[in-house]
């Protein structure tokens, strides 16, 4: 009795397909009723469409197969996901069914390339970059797999060892692997660009020029925004040749990155125009034609409180723009706001005139100037009421009478005002202290 020739090995799909339902959308127009998706919203890969339940993949199979025979189940399984197949029969036929809904890309190695261009695997990593990618070859070229995955593929299958329940596998690990690297990815980009901006904050934050002066320096800086080295406020301090100090502090209203990028132009440009000599109105009649010119709307302000202490340190002149007024303490006194006179705040009203206020400060004295960050807290846990400067001038006067002075009177004075409103303050924090002489 002849013994019956064995039935050729149709990659495993003719048992499989008898047991299970299967699609193909070998469709090249993409036309109504095509089965082919438009495009349209973020790639699958990116809505997270790879989860258990959470809905089918799409394959997008690119080989010249005269006969068809490629074909992978819809094999259903406790995660209730299948694979849904689209044929393309070259990378031209490939690139107008690369749609959004397409989950992963399996081209087959054997495809002619451009003439002197790259491979086929090459350009599905160019025109595919958001999907996973595998390789498909026969399982004598184990080498040129290899190859594959090291160029970039997620993964490989060999034409010859196919299996519906493999293939399924495969293309949901590819998936996943890819949504991973991606993610991997876009982690290291924004830990690359915080480390740079917070190098670039770092370079922006003043350096007090006070070489020279008897006077000394101490300055906290906490912005609102979390993980954020600057903010809206800003201060510097300088002092010019005639022995004068200068110190300035201001706010910026908002707290977000364009905010800050202000804060700085106007700390920038206030040090520069107090060299050339600029003080009072004259110097903030300029720094608000600065900040109409750079802020990014109308409704943008800043207030501002300027500093210049005479070179024997016994008197100030004062100017305030919509401004706290500085506190003075001066030893065995208690602290009390510096008398004062204000005017509008810098981009609120054209042509605004400052007056400039002169202050007697007396021997020995420490003059602190502060963002309105410090008494915008509340005055107690649980309670409504701000804490206001009467509030605060209670905060310094403890610190004080603890014998408390320069940064550690700063920070003392921080953490109160911290613990009174119940947690981290919500706005940005600048004090200065500036004692003398």
């Amino acid at each position: 009795m002849p013994v019956p020739a064995p039935a050729p090995l149709q990659r495993s799909a003719s048992a499989l397909e008898a047991a299970v339902e299967t699609e193909t959308e070998t469709v090249l127009d993409g036309g109504p009723g095509t089965g082919v998706p438009g495009p349209g919203g973020p790639p699958a890969a990116e809505r997270g469409a790879t989860g258990p339940g959470a809905g089918d993949l799409t394959l997008l199979v690119i080989e010249d197969d005269p006969a068809g025979t490629f074909s992978v189940p819809e094999l259903l399984d406790s995660s209730h996901t299948r694979v849904r197949v689209r044929r393309a029969r070259n990378l031209t036929e490939a690139e107008r069914l690369l749609t959004d809904d397409v989950h992963c890309v399996l081209v087959d190695l054997a495809l002619p390339g451009g003439a002197d261009g790259p491979g086929p695997l090459q350009q599905v990593l160019r025109l595919a970059a958001r999907q996973a990618v595998l390789a498909l070859t026969t399982s004598d070229k184990a080498e040129q797999a290899t190859e594959a995955v090291r160029a970039g593929a997620q993964d490989h299958l060999f034409r010859d060892e196919l299996d519906g329940r493999l293939v399924r596998r495969t293309v949901r690990y590819a998936v996943e692997r890819k949504r991973a690297d991606t993610a991997q990815r876009k982690l290291a980009e924004s830990r690359l660009r915080a480390e740079e901006n917070a190098r670039l904050e770092r370079g922006l934050l003043p350096t007090p020029l006070l070489q020279g002066s008897p006077l000394r320096f101490a300055a906290r800086y906490r912005p609102g925004r979390s993980r954020a080295l600057l903010g809206g406020d800003f201060y510097d301090t300088v002092r010019t040749p005639d022995g004068t100090v200068h110190a300035v502090i201001g706010d910026v209203c908002g707290h977000g990155p364009d905010e800050a990028a202000l804060g700085v132009e106007l700390r920038i440009a206030w040090r520069a125009l107090t060299f050339a000599g600029l003080c009072g109105d004259e110097l903030l009649a300029t720094l608000q034609r600065v900040l109409e010119h750079e802020r990014e709307s109308e409704e943008i302000f800043a207030t501002l409180c300027t500093v210049d202490i005479a070179p024997d340190g016994g008197s100030a002149e004062l100017c305030l723009a919509g401004h706290p007024a500085p506190v003075l303490t001066r030893e065995g006194g208690p602290a009390a706001l510096l008398p004062h006179e204000t005017g509008p705040a810098l981009g609120l009203l054209p042509c605004s005139r400052w007056p400039r206020h002169r202050v007697e400060l007396g021997g020995e004295w420490s003059l602190m100037l502060y963002t309105d960050g410090l008494i915008e807290g509340r005055s107690g846990p649980g309670e409504r009421q701000r804490l206001g400067d009467e509030g605060m001038l209670a905060v310094v006067d403890r610190q004080l009478s603890a014998g408390l002075g320069g940064e550690a009177l700063l920070d003392s004075a921080i953490a109160e005002v911290r613990g009174l409103n119940g947690g981290d303050l919500t706005d940005d924090l600048a004090v200065l202290l500036l004692s003398g002489p």
